[in-house]
């Protein structure tokens, strides 16, 4: 008997490196975001699931995106599956100046962005429009409209429908329309699928729940670059910190003095 092959096990995406020597407009989207003023880019994924912090317009969802592209994953929300014309997609820039390790390349996961969920949810219901598909179109989502559901419930549903298969998973701020209750679902969800060995997740997000997340690489930008940081030193902990152990005086302090307020989570 032939010996059986083992399965390498995650993280499959192992390095991205930005080529940096392609780049001839540094002044140029997407080269001008805050991750690449130092003129370089260098991301090496040591664990299962990798989770990216930072402020609004910092490159979070720029570096998903490139990820998902690089993959063949619809740029609006999907898999490789939901890459057609239905779905409305989105010139993407910088994949092609970046250069992905892998071991072994994945083409199977999911690409889940909230910002273009409404894309993804039309083009669900243009394929289930067409007399060959039908309701089929709804079978990777629970069986039935996105719009028949809340939009939280619309998140879970795609989550508990969609993650699972060995592959890649790319979260572009997946808390937006979750309550702490069901992040803590997603929290729970990622944990029974990192147990496996075959799921590796790639995480932007704002949420001080999903960055909690035990044991993940937890990366924040920081001096042009994603650097390691620990959950309690993120500016996200610090501020909330604050808010619980003194609410009202937090408020207050806020209404009067946005500036000094917003210093104590520097």
């Amino acid at each position: 008997m032939g010996k059986k092959s083992s399965k390498l096990k995650a993280p499959f995406l192992k390095k991205m490196e930005l080529l940096k020597n392609d780049v001839s407009d540094w002044s140029r989207y997407p080269f001008s975001l805050p991750l690449f003023k130092n003129k370089k880019f260098n991301l090496e994924f040591e664990k299962i699931v990798t989770i990216i912090v930072g402020a609004n317009g910092s490159g979070k969802s720029t570096l998903t995106e490139s990820i998902a592209a690089h993959c063949g994953f619809s740029l609006s929300g999907g898999s490789r599956n939901h890459a057609t014309s239905e779905f409305i997609q989105e010139e993407e820039m910088l994949s092609p100046f970046i250069r992905f390790s892998w071991l072994p390349k994945m083409g199977t996961g999911y690409f889940f962005r909230s910002e273009t969920l409404i894309s993804f949810v039309n083009g669900l219901d243009e394929l289930a429009n067409d007399p060959d598909i039908g309701a089929r179109a709804y079978d990777g989502v629970g069986g039935k409209s996105l719009r028949k559901r809340s939009h939280g419930e619309g998140f879970i549903n795609i989550f508990k429908n969609q993650f699972g298969r060995r592959g890649i998973y790319i979260l572009d701020e997946p808390e937006s329309a979750l309550s702490p209750q069901r992040q803590t679902e997603l929290l729970k969800l990622i944990y029974d699928l990192e147990k496996t060995g075959d799921c590796q997740f790639i995480i932007a997000t704002h949420s001080p729940l999903l960055m909690a997340y035990p044991n993940a690489d937890l990366r924040m930008k920081k001096n042009g670059a994603l650097e390691k940081i620990e959950f309690h030193e993120t500016d996200h902990f610090k501020l909330l910190r604050d808010f619980y152990l003194y609410p009202d005086g937090f408020i207050l302090g806020l209404l009067h003095d946005e500036d000094d307020i917003l210093k104590t989570a520097e």
